[in-house]
């Protein structure tokens, strides 16, 4: 076992041990994640640490937990690349380094009034859910949402992650809809891409707010229909999560157009041109 050491830098991680690991999916696991001494402060819901699988790599993961100033850090990992493997291979126990927390957030302590509409797409939900879980919690009160909506997409029902927590939010006030692509023998919920569920989503265009979070091919379709039902660019978040290797906006390697996402997103509203360059296919 390693001892943990001061990170200091924001390229030096800091060691953490899986206190938990429970795989949702075929291909998609969530590590609790905690601290050995010290470590990164807690996330905003959007934000993002760089988790190291010692020996192989880091790969940037977006905390699917609610912030927390003690107790283990959620992460939920898609198996996709060597690094994600490792990650998800990790058992009680093991380490792992995490570095951060980086990037923007969803900016959810400013939605008084409003009318939120989350639209998720397949592990996109993940970014999203600590966003969900505060919305939920402050909905009716004082500088809360006026209203939650929440919109979930996935591509087999198989696919749908944090199902358990749908109920919860839904006995909270907020309107939960659920759709696959593809239907499996036992389903018997909607079938249809995530945008079919905006026409019956209760929100006013005028007052709402939505955020988005999924592919980027999904990400497009759903800001075409929310333009379709009324919200304006400014009124659009989405999370642009290219290839980040380093968090601190010094690598390159996450640039889109003047935006370096690691630094200047992943969290950015649609507005001073990021529709047009979200239509940039990444290379």
């Amino acid at each position: 076992m390693p001892e943990a050491a001061a990170a200091d830098h924001p390229l030096a991680p800091w060691l953490c041990r899986v206190v938990r690991a429970e795989q949702r999916t075929e291909d998609v696991t969530t590590l609790w994640l905690e601290r050995l001494q010290g470590g990164p402060a807690p996330c905003r819901p959007g934000q993002f640490n760089m988790l190291t699988a010692f020996g192989v790599g880091e790969a940037a993961i977006s905390v699917s937990g609610p912030p927390a100033a003690v107790g283990p850090i959620e992460h939920t990992v898609r198996d996709v690349g060597a690094v994600t493997h490792a990650l998800c291979s990790l058992g009680p126990g093991d380490v792992a380094g995490v570095r951060g927390p980086f990037g923007t957030d969803w900016g959810v302590d400013d939605v008084a009034d409003a009318d939120v509409v989350v639209v998720a797409g397949g592990i996109g939900l993940a970014p999203l859910r600590g966003a969900v879980e505060h919305l939920v919690a402050g909905m009716g009160r004082p500088g809360g949402a006026r209203a939650v909506s929440v919109l979930v997409g996935a591509r087999v029902p198989d696919q749908i992650v944090f199902g358990e927590d749908f109920e919860r939010w839904r006995n909270a006030g907020a309107q939960v809809e659920v759709t696959v692509d593809a239907a499996e023998s036992g389903w018997e919920g909607r079938v249809g891409v995530v945008t079919t569920l905006l026409p019956g989503a209760g929100f006013e265009p005028g007052r709402s707010i939505a955020l988005v979070c999924g592919p980027e091919i999904m990400m497009r379709f759903a800001i075409r229909a929310l333009h379709e039902r009324g919200l304006g660019q400014e009124q659009i978040r989405v999370s642009l999560e290219r290839n980040m290797q380093c968090g601190v906006g010094l690598c390159g390697h996450c640039q889109l157009g003047p935006l370096l996402l690691c630094r200047d997103g992943p969290v950015v509203t649609l507005a001073g041109g990021v529709e047009r360059l979200l239509a940039q296919r990444q290379r």
